[in-house]
């Protein structure tokens, strides 16, 4: 969540690049956490099955991370 809010501050700072890739960037880190951690230990990121949250955490991730890196001009182009 602190990511997260990193993000909203970034966005809300009109560098609306550098906050969906952090924002791509926390779904990432939350793959990788219901991963690892149990399903007791990961609280609210258990909502399906631990393959589908994991799936589903990485692919959106990757793909707002794509289109934040790819569309052209902004504070990253």
């Amino acid at each position: 969540m602190a990511l997260v809010a990193v993000a909203a501050l970034r966005i809300g700072m009109y560098h609306w690049r550098q906050g969906a890739a952090l924002i791509g960037g926390a779904l990432l880190v939350a793959s990788v956490l219901r991963a690892a951690l149990s399903d007791e230990q990961a609280g609210l990121l258990c909502i399906r099955g631990r393959s589908v949250d994991i799936l589903s955490y990485a692919g959106l991730g990757i793909l707002i991370l794509f289109v934040a890196l790819t569309i052209t001009g902004g504070p990253l182009g």
